[in-house]
C-alpha cells in the first residue's frame, strides 16, 4: 500500500470518529469489515458523507436516506 494511500485511509477512519454513539458502532463495524480495501471511488463517497453534521449522517445512514444506507451497505460487501 502506498503511503499517500495509508494516510488518506488513517484520516478517513480518524473522521469516522464521532460525537454520536450510534456512529461511532456503526463506523466501527464498518472499519472491522472493510479494513484497508476501500476503493478510490468508495473512499470519495466516505469523504462526502463524513462532511454531514453527526444527526444528519445518522439519519442517511439509519435508512431515512436510501442512497446513503445503500452506499454503506454495498461498501461492505466483497
Amino acid at each position: 500500500m502506498s503511503e499517500a494511500r495509508r494516510v488518506r485511509l488513517e484520516k478517513l477512519r480518524w473522521r469516522s470518529r464521532r460525537a454520536l454513539l450510534e456512529l461511532d458502532i456503526v463506523f466501527q463495524r464498518f472499519w472491522r469489515e472493510t479494513g484497508d480495501s476501500l476503493d478510490d471511488e468508495t473512499m470519495a463517497a466516505l469523504e462526502r458523507l463524513l462532511e454531514l453534521e453527526d444527526h444528519e449522517l445518522w439519519e442517511r445512514i439509519n435508512g431515512c436516506d436510501m442512497e446513503a444506507s445503500t452506499w454503506l451497505r454495498n461498501a461492505r460487501q466483497p
